[in-house]
This record gives C-alpha cells, structure tokens and sequence, in this order.
C-alpha cells in the first residue's frame, strides 16, 4: 500500500471496490453511489420519483443497474448533435 494515502483515501477506495461488486444497494450505500443527500433520496422514494425495493415495507433497497440507468434518463445533447439531427430531419422531408 502506498504510505502516502490518507485513511479516508484508502476507505474511499474501498467503497468504490464494494459499491462496484453488488447488485443491490441499501439506503446508505444508494446515497454515496449516486451523490445525493440522505433526505433529498428520501423524497424522491416518498414521491415515486427513482425506482427501489421494499421487501418487508420499512427498509429500502435500490438495484444498482436501474439506477444507472435512471442516472442517464433526459441526456443533453450537444450542439454539434443538434445540428447533425436537424440536417437529417431536413434531408428526410424532401
């Protein structure tokens, strides 16, 4: 190990090494994975808003996979895609 690393470096690291080998996420752990605050996940669970899992009724559980997935809902596109779907859209009315 590098003597350099701080421990919250090293515990970080960690995290990323589990967080990467699970499939389902508990409440704590879906926070961290997607940069969200405990409460503002809440309110989005309340609301219906991200998909997860309650077996039991209480605890919550989120699938990793699906919430990549609704990480990448409502992409931006960029200028240059804009411009190339515009020409396309143009070409295809004649």
């Amino acid at each position: 190990m590098d003597a350099n690393k701080s421990i919250e470096q090293r515990i970080e690291e960690l995290e990323s090494l589990v967080y990467a080998s699970k499939n389902v996420l508990s409440f704590d752990e879906a926070s961290k994975f997607l940069s969200l605050s405990k409460s503002y996940l809440y309110k989005l669970t309340s609301a219906g808003l991200i998909p997860h899992y309650k077996p039991q009724g209480k605890m919550i559980y989120f699938e990793k996979n699906i919430l990549e997935e609704w990480l990448r809902q409502n992409p931006v596109k960029t200028q240059a895609q804009i411009a190339s779907e515009a020409q396309k859209y143009l070409l295809n009315r004649k």
